[in-house]
């Protein structure tokens, strides 16, 4: 005898997408903070992780003043919000401070580039709170699966910081759409 399909269609990620990230977030939570190596050669011309780990930080940057847009719009969102884009803040900071080492040239320039045409969108802000939320969410997926795929490539430390940062991503989505409901 099979089983009806649940008659309430669900919007977001799935409780699989989450358990498929969080053995990454674990991993990361395992690792000492200075088991890796920055990237950084020394060189001229920051290397591919250092270009992937400033352009986290700018995305990360962009996504708190969406945060705070949102925020700014519908101030009765901000104690639920404010969490989140708590962490966003810290996740960008993670990504600024990898190369604790010696600051590269990428770190020190990111956070001058967060006034990038990247974080103009978030100036228009839905009007219905629940539209608002709903499009918080949809930036945070695609961040989050950006960064997922970005992470493949990565070296070591960054692509457990990506992974980590990801998982937290998809876990925002999933509290956006629940608290959009």
């Amino acid at each position: 005898m099979s089983f009806p399909s649940s008659p309430r269609a669900r919007s977001g990620p799935r409780r699989r997408s989450l358990l498929a990230v969080a053995p990454a977030a674990l991993l990361v939570a395992g690792c000492s903070a200075g088991s890796g190596t920055s990237g950084a050669s020394g060189g001229s011309r920051p290397s591919a992780a250092d270009r992937e780990r400033a352009r986290a930080a700018r995305d990360s940057r962009a996504l708190a003043e969406r945060y705070d847009a949102v925020v700014a719009t519908h101030p009765k969102l901000a104690e639920r919000l404010r969490p989140l884009r708590a962490e966003v803040v810290r996740h960008a900071q993670a990504f600024e401070d990898g190369g604790k080492e010696s600051p590269s040239p990428s770190a020190s320039g990111s956070p001058s580039a967060s006034g990038s045409p990247s974080a103009s969108p978030a100036a228009v802000v839905p009007a219905k709170e629940k539209d608002a939320l709903a499009e918080l969410a949809a930036v945070e997926r695609e961040i989050a699966d950006r960064r997922a795929k970005a992470l493949l490539a990565a070296p070591g430390e960054l692509a457990r910081l990506l992974a980590s940062v990801a998982a937290a991503g998809a876990a925002h989505v999933y509290l956006l759409t629940e608290a959009g409901r």
